[in-house]
């Protein structure tokens, strides 16, 4: 397999084996990929627990167990106001 590369990513690469951290630029390819990979496993795993929560917020409300955005942003900025005028 060939790869082009960018002539800022080539010169990146080749710093990086000159500054002795890797022996080739292979290596640093195959070390960008396993990051690619990691991230891309991470992602993924995120992705499974947002759907997760989002499953358990619709059969919340399917059991009606919901607030009132409108209500709670009215009462949230009550309490503020309170807790404003209580410091005066």
């Amino acid at each position: 397999m060939n790869i082009s590369l960018t002539p800022e990513l080539e010169q990146f690469v080749q710093s990086t084996v000159n500054n002795g951290r890797y022996s080739s630029a292979s290596e640093v390819v195959w070390a960008a990929l396993r990051l690619l990979e990691q991230r891309e496993m991470e992602r993924l795993v995120r992705l499974e627990e947002l759907r997760k929560e989002i499953m358990i917020g619709i059969e919340a409300s399917d059991r009606g167990e919901v607030f009132d955005g409108e209500e709670v942003l009215r009462e949230l900025r009550q309490e503020i106001q309170q807790a404003d005028e209580g410091e005066k």
